[in-house]
């Protein structure tokens, strides 16, 4: 049974930054993609940024050049940098893992089966 906790949400005005992690733990493997998803209020779950076993990486446009994802691989962590966070930027955050994915799939909710509970990231002043 895999679990993901995250953590490192809470409340920033705009222009600020945080840092959002994904603790993985049970069966835990090195070969798995991974995932950003986020959910505000009435709308759909959308892709953030991922990243798959052979550590390629893909954005959605709308954080690209401000968010960064990473994974360190001793501490089974999933990392999310978030800067220069704006007000549309609030949203619960979601980590998701999948043994494996095609690249282009890497962006879709609808093909992981793990997910953990979710942060809130709220952006205001």
């Amino acid at each position: 049974e895999v679990q993901l906790v995250e953590s490192g949400g809470g409340l920033v005005q705009p222009g600020g930054s945080l840092r959002l992690s994904c603790a993985a733990s049970g069966a835990t493997s090195t070969t798995s993609c991974m995932a950003w998803f986020r959910q505000a209020p009435g709308k759909e779950r959308e892709g953030v940024a991922g990243i798959d076993s052979l550590g390629r990486i893909s954005y959605a446009d709308f954080v690209k050049g401000r968010f960064a994802i990473s994974y360190d691989n001793a501490k089974n962590t999933l990392y999310l940098q978030m800067n220069n966070l704006k007000p549309p930027d609030t949203a619960m955050y979601y980590c998701a893992k999948q043994p494996s994915l095609m690249a282009s799939w890497l962006l879709l909710p609808s093909k992981y089966d793990y997910w953990g509970r979710g942060i809130q990231v709220t952006v205001s002043s």
